[in-house]
């Protein structure tokens, strides 16, 4: 006959081995969780912006010219999370951001990602200049509103979509997720090619 006690055991370690699966399967999306809004915490999103207010908000479209002359639209990428990152060729602390942003865009090619650039540049010379390898983001020409307008490096050397869209200085970016809702808003440059940054825009991909 089978010892009863032997029988006891084998249930409870049963029991304790399924409890503690379970309690595994509980806790590891929960840690993963944690460990998205930890990253995305790192990117130090603001919590409004000055044109359309509190984030989360509706991405206001635009368009603007690609360096093939064609008009793109920002609605175009409905469906694709989308890094938008404002900038310009005379701003020093934009060119020392591109490279990281340059490498993250790399990293995280696929479909349903893009990254879009629009660059306060009264023409594609100046842009040129400043990527004369190219890139492999999506650059876009955001010309100042007031081309007459002589000053200092402030908001009338801004682009007409750039002040449209609350920026007081470049860089600037926003992440927007695929139904065009504005998930968070950066003022300043960021390092992209971190593992915080990429598991971040990692996370909103996948949702």
């Amino acid at each position: 006959m089978v010892d009863a006690r032997k029988l006891a055991a084998g249930g409870i370690a049963l029991v304790v081995g399924l409890a503690v699966a379970g309690l595994f399967v509980w806790m590891t999306p929960r840690a993963a969780a944690r460990e998205t809004r930890a990253a995305c915490d790192g990117l130090r999103s603001e919590v409004s912006n000055p044109a359309f207010g509190a984030i989360p908000a509706t991405a206001p479209d635009f368009t603007a010219q690609g360096h093939d002359g064609k008009p793109v639209k920002l609605s175009d990428y409905r469906g694709k999370v989308v890094l938008l990152n404002f900038w310009a060729s005379w701003c020093n602390v934009c060119r020392a951001e591109k490279p990281s942003l340059s490498a993250m865009t790399g990293d995280l090619a696929q479909d349903d990602f893009v990254v879009v650039t629009l660059a306060s540049d009264h023409g594609w010379d100046a842009v040129k200049k400043t990527l004369p390898n190219g890139s492999p983001f999506q650059v876009l020409l955001d010309p100042p509103a007031d081309l007459g307008r002589p000053g200092p490096l402030d908001d009338d050397n801004l682009g007409a979509i750039a002040q449209a869209w609350g920026i007081k200085a470049v860089p600037e970016s926003f992440l927007i997720d695929k139904n065009g809702v504005v998930r968070m808003y950066m003022i300043n440059k960021r390092d992209w090619d971190t593992s915080v940054a990429e598991t971040c825009l990692q996370a909103l991909v996948d949702e």
